[in-house]
């Protein structure tokens, strides 16, 4: 079994926690639903400027995205 990626269960759980589809959280973030799509199967990665925008937009630390802290 592949293990996930911190920022894999992270943007999981801002969707979950802001009820968000992956269309309205790409939408939020400024990409499209495809890339979330692959991002939540760990087939791409966020680039910075996604990164940037999830930290902004949802008000977490990119310590905590990338698994630095609980």
């Amino acid at each position: 079994m592949k293990e996930e990626m911190p920022y894999i269960e992270i943007i999981k759980q801002i969707m979950h926690d802001y009820n968000l589809s992956q269309l309205k959280f790409a939408s939020i973030i400024g990409v499209n639903q495809t890339t979330v799509s692959q991002w939540l199967l760990g087939r791409k990665k966020p680039t910075y400027d996604c990164i940037y925008s999830i930290c902004v937009n949802f008000n977490i630390s990119p310590n905590l995205f990338f698994g630095f802290e609980n």
